[in-house]
């Protein structure tokens, strides 16, 4: 019997078809309906997405749109255990790249689970990308193409902005991740801080290492920032401004000459997703306006 005549009929067989390979046997994936988002902008494409309510559970760090917070929380992104993870019967686990610890992630990708990894890029191409990957997970490819596009859009009219802002002049920024007993973390090249500060029209003032290190006073002094740039939380992220530019190393530099420091919501300012034009936007007004925010 043909089903040449029957082209939809055909195609439905084609994909409902029993694929064999290697001796073992296959069906088509179906579509997942328990999904864990692991990581804050995994979780904000998939609210933009309109998938919301496939979303089983969600990482500590997935805190945007607040209506996330009422999903079950399943551990920090960086000390996931497969048992948290695993305890809402996920068909299908969406996660940034740099969730961890690599024993967990190893138990989880042999699980009898779609574990989809998405990369961390660190600029408008690596956002664009993480949104049709996900797009690409849930079987939105369409809406994803949309979003993508919408927000490559606002991004690049962000980025035209704020090169207006500084006027030739781009400000020296320091990201301190942290400040313990006097000792400052600070970002240095390839970091969300780094790729945000040179989005938003800055220079980072600390490139002389990759990642989050604790910096020495001599390497504070010569990075010579005109703006610190923090997150706004408390405990050692908190650091009011009086006991930051008290530390000896900042006392010296420009910032602290116009006590300049701005404070950033961490997964807003750092995200990578979805409101990453508003952060670019809220960070260069900072920038130029060259006050504490």
């Amino acid at each position: 019997m043909s089903f040449d005549g029957f082209p939809s009929l055909r195609r439905g067989l084609i994909l409902g078809a029993v694929l064999i390979c290697a001796g073992q046997v296959a069906f088509a994936q179906e579509r997942a309906n328990r999904i864990i988002a692991i990581g804050n902008s995994v979780t904000e494409i998939v609210y933009e997405l309109g998938q919301d309510r496939r979303l089983a559970g969600r990482d500590r760090t997935s805190t945007y749109p607040a209506e996330a917070n009422g999903l079950p929380d399943i551990g920090y992104m960086r000390a996931l255990s497969p048992e948290g993870v695993l305890s809402v019967d996920p068909d299908m686990i969406l996660s940034v790249e740099g969730a961890g610890p690599p024993e967990a992630i190893a138990v989880l990708e042999k699980a009898n689970v779609r574990y989809v990894p998405i990369p961390e890029v660190f600029t408008r191409d690596g956002i664009i990308t993480k949104i049709r990957m996900v797009g690409a997970a849930l079987d939105e490819v369409e809406a994803a193409d949309a979003l993508a596009r919408r927000i490559g859009s606002e991004i690049d009219a962000a980025e035209a902005a704020a090169i207006d802002a500084i006027q030739g002049s781009p400000k020296r920024v320091m990201f301190i991740l942290s400040i313990q007993g006097g000792r400052i973390m600070a970002s240095g090249t390839d970091t969300a801080a780094d790729g945000i500060i040179r989005m938003s029209g800055g220079t980072n003032a600390v490139t002389g290492f990759s990642g989050y290190k604790p910096v020495t006073p001599e390497a504070v002094t010569h990075a010579a920032p005109d703006v610190i740039l923090m997150m706004d939380r408390g405990g050692d992220h908190g650091v009011a401004t009086a006991e930051l530019f008290s530390i000896p190393a900042m006392m010296l530099t420009p910032a602290a000459r116009t006590k300049t420091v701005v404070r950033m919501d961490g997964a807003h300012l750092l995200g990578f997703g979805p409101r990453t034009a508003s952060a670019i936007t809220q960070l260069s007004d900072a920038l130029s306006g060259g006050s504490e925010s």
